[in-house]
């Protein structure tokens, strides 16, 4: 019966939460703000309910037996707003302002800290580390409240990314400092700032590397439980709770920062590991938990305020009074003076002013400030009259910053217009209403036709369309400048890339890697666009092309030690690539055509399709160049793109029928289970063979030619297959080791020191004189195409010339002649030979 009684009162409490958004929008106050007064007034009621009926009595009975503890607020509700938050945060954006964040949420707790602290010892008798610990509890922001008013008067993005992303970590640095004072206090240890600092350091810097952690190998597991989707979404639940209490109970280190770290991986991993339909589930649930433990943790809160401010005292409100005007000013110090600064830096980017009022003033605290304060009130070690002054000074300050700051939120984002389009928003929204408006003017006519309506309706609804329309001014867009325009128009396709690239990982024409890799770059060059316009969109173009990281990491192991399995990978990841880049690139081109240019001109639809053509021939030569050295690999990946699309297409049709009733959902699930079973080949990627045995290679080498079998069989031992890629700079030397080399096939290209080039085809060999003087080769050469190499090392080449005198003889013809081509050329450049004509120096003419 107990544990019913508590079901009914939860039950209850929920039934009642769930009436408040839209009371709270009817009211025109912010939803932690009514949140608040609810509990309150239940905190004050549950003590005296006599009067009530009995169903609302046994309910205020059963809110009474709540025994809400600090735990409870930290380890049932904290780790599910953190994970929520963090989870539908943009990573890009949130790095793209990672400074800004990262200084308010570190270095302001500390500032708030050390001057609540001060000044607190500086006017009462409570002692410095009590108040350093009130300071550190009030420093922590809580964005629920704030990010509420944002969405509802439609403030920027930006602003919302910057007071959520600082909310996040300014949590865990308010209860890391928080824990090493209370630590002290309960303890009697000194204060010690060494210590703190390090404590501090070592919780945030651990925790994020946990999460780091934890987050990656969940990521890990959803491939695994890809397709079950209640198992992936109670996987993510279970990654918050253990993650905050693993970091927290095990390793010492911040929950918070660890929760939340979890959090961003599994939302930035979460699109492409998991199925399309799962994530878009995942983020439904997980919207619905952050709203339940919102609501339950600001209403248990607020219940226990009369409790907590039961025996104030004047004093202690004058006292709540000057932390808030001190909170206030360490804030504005940092928003206003440090800020700035930081914008002038790399570390940071700008900042306006705006938004630097509203982050200042949008400093509300809650339900974690009023949790970390019930702690204190927990532990027996700390002096009763500290406690209490911390739990009162806590309440009234947490309150202050609800109703004095957030009723004032909304009117003063309001009055700084942060709710309002800018000039250039304003002009494309008015311009994609006119076209909207005749658009659909056409489309009712055609439905008052079909269906006969009456010309008199069909007048009253064009009336309708022509008050609409005659409340903007369609030719707004012809007073933004071209490059506004262009700008404008690569950044609308920026963002459709991303999104065609998505689409494609949702109806599995690529897999969840190639996903991963493709949105990466996408979301680069969504932000190089945003930045930079079309010098933007150039050089991302440019760094899109270049190889990554890996792929250069992998020649390199190719070059010193001869592994090719990762460089056949790579070369593998980077043909799939290119691939679905070229096919986006070309829808890109058609969408410009169909729906950019109604919007924006058609000169700057031409300009835009003018840099996407640049882009689709750079891609065209790319792939070509692959698509001729691995032909077969070619044909699998256009059979594996095609056959991907069929299966896609086939998928979408069975679903219209089953949409349509026209088959029932035992004959979808069978139609499934056939494509799956049709189609299972081109999930198959065979390897890319770029195997080179030097057997194979020494074959193509006309210098060879004429010996013996186990002469040749001896030299392979010695040469050493290498493959280069279009423009890699080929290493002359591997460490103080002089290399020479052999062409298989391909092409290279030798820059002389004069400025003048040489291009060296199949058969031919460079960096011979080198090794046959003993000098530098002072020369650079570069690939032309993917190229086939046989190196030799000058060990080697030593060896190879004394075991075989044939060998020797051709490589040393070759030598002399170069060389004396070499004086020739000196010679003429020097004067003495001025009327002899230049000579040939390339090695098909020696």
């Amino acid at each position: 019966m107990q544990i019913g009684h508590l079901v009914f009162g939860l039950a209850g409490l929920l039934a009642l939460v769930s009436f408040m958004p839209p009371v709270a929008g009817r009211l025109r106050l912010p939803y932690s703000v009514l949140l608040a007064i609810v509990g309150f007034v239940l905190g004050l009621i549950i003590h005296v309910h006599s009067w009530a009926p009995l169903v609302m009595s046994d309910f205020l009975d059963s809110l009474q037996q709540f025994e809400v503890s600090s735990e409870t607020f930290l380890f049932v509700f904290l780790p599910i707003l953190l994970f929520e938050t963090a989870l539908a945060l943009n990573v890009r954006r949130l790095m793209d302002d990672i400074g800004p964040i990262l200084m308010m949420a570190i270095v302001a707790v500390i500032v708030c800290t050390v001057a609540v602290g001060f000044s607190l010892d500086t006017v009462s008798g409570y002692g410095l580390a009590v108040c350093l610990m009130l300071g550190a509890i009030v420093a922590t922001t809580d964005p629920i409240a704030v990010v509420g008013v944002f969405r509802e008067v439609g403030a920027p993005k930006r602003l919302t990314t910057l007071v959520e992303g600082e909310s996040l970590f300014n949590d865990a640095a308010s209860i890391a400092l928080y824990s090493v004072l209370v630590t002290m206090l309960s303890g009697g240890g000194e204060l010690s700032i060494g210590h703190v600092f390090y404590r501090f350091v070592f919780s945030f810097v651990g925790g994020g590397v946990v999460g780091l952690l934890m987050g990656r190998l969940a990521s890990g597991l959803f491939i695994w439980l890809r397709g079950w989707p209640t198992a992936e979404v109670t996987l993510t639940i279970a990654l918050a709770y253990l993650t905050f209490y693993i970091s927290e109970h095990y390793l010492g280190v911040s929950g918070v920062v660890a929760t939340v770290i979890a959090g961003l991986v599994v939302g930035s991993t979460g699109r492409t590991r998991m199925s399309p339909t799962t994530f878009e589930q995942l983020s439904a649930s997980w919207a619905q938990f952050g709203f339940w433990a919102n609501s339950l943790i600001f209403v248990f809160a607020a219940m226990l305020i009369p409790r907590m401010v039961a025996a104030i005292t004047w004093t202690q409100v004058l006292l709540i009074l000057l932390v808030f005007a001190v909170t206030l000013v360490a804030r504005a110090v940092m928003v206003f003076g440090v800020l700035p600064v930081l914008g002038l830096t790399r570390l940071g980017t700008k900042v306006s002013a705006a938004y630097r009022v509203v982050m200042w003033w949008g400093g509300l605290r809650g339900a974690v400030s009023l949790a970390l304060a019930l702690a204190v009130t927990e532990q027996e070690n700390i002096p009763y009259e500290a406690r209490q002054f911390i739990a009162v000074a806590t309440t009234g300050f947490v309150l202050m910053t609800l109703f004095v700051n957030g009723i004032s939120l909304r009117p003063l984002i309001r009055k700084l217009r942060l709710n309002e389009l800018s000039p250039f928003d304003r002009t494309l929204r008015n311009q994609a209403l006119v076209i909207a408006l005749e658009d659909l003017r056409t489309k009712t006519d055609e439905i008052a036709v079909h269906e006969h309506i009456g010309s008199d309706v069909q007048g009253r609804v064009h009336a309708i369309f022509d008050a609409a329309q005659a409340s903007v001014d369609g030719s707004e867009v012809g007073q933004l400048s071209h490059e506004q325009k262009v700008s404008m128009g690569l950044a609308m396709l920026a963002s459709r890339e991303e999104e065609m690239f998505f689409d494609t990982l949702k109806s599995q024409v690529v897999d969840w890697r190639t996903a991963e890799s493709l949105l990466a770059r996408a979301e680069r060059m969504s932000e190089a666009v945003r930045t930079g316009g079309l010098r933007g969109f150039d050089a991302a173009i440019a760094a899109d092309l270049r190889y990554s990281t890996a792929f250069r990491l992998s020649l390199r192991v190719h070059y010193l030690f001869g592994f090719q399995g990762w460089l056949a990978h790579e070369l593998a990841k980077r043909f799939a690539n290119l691939i679905n880049k070229r096919s986006v690139a070309q829808r890109l081109i058609q969408f410009a055509e169909k729906e950019i240019q109604p919007l924006l001109g058609v000169e700057a639809t031409e300009a835009i399709i003018k840099a996407h053509h640049r882009r689709l021939l750079l891609l065209e030569t790319a792939l070509q160049a692959l698509n001729l050295q691995y032909p077969i690999f070619a044909h699998w990946l256009q059979e594996s793109y095609l056959g991907r699309m069929a299966r896609a297409l086939e998928r979408a049709r069975y679903r219209d029928m089953l949409s349509h009733f026209l088959i029932t959902g035992e004959m979808y699930a069978d139609l499934v289970k056939q494509i799956d079973q049709r189609w299972s080949h081109i999930d198959k990627r065979p390897a890319l063979d770029i195997a080179m045995s030097a057997a194979d290679l020494i074959k193509r080498v006309p210098m060879f030619e004429g010996l013996s079998v186990e002469t040749l069989k001896s030299i392979s031992k010695l040469l050493k297959p290498r493959l280069a890629v279009p423009d890699q700079e080929i290493a002359m030397q591997m460490g103080r080791t002089r290399v020479m080399y052999f062409v298989a096939s391909g092409a290279v290209t030798i820059h002389l020191p004069d400025q003048t080039t040489v291009e060296l085809g199949s058969g031919e060999i460079f960096g011979e004189m080198a090794l046959a003087a003993a000098t530098e080769f002072a020369a650079k050469v570069t690939s032309l195409g993917y190229s086939r190499l046989l190196m030799l090392t000058e060990g080697d080449f030593a060896t190879l010339l004394a075991r075989d005198p044939a060998l020797r003889e051709k490589i040393d013809a070759v030598v002399k002649q170069r060389l004396r081509a070499l004086e020739v050329w000196q010679q003429f450049q020097s004067g003495e030979r001025q009327h002899e004509p230049l000579p040939d120096l390339s090695p098909k003419a020696l």
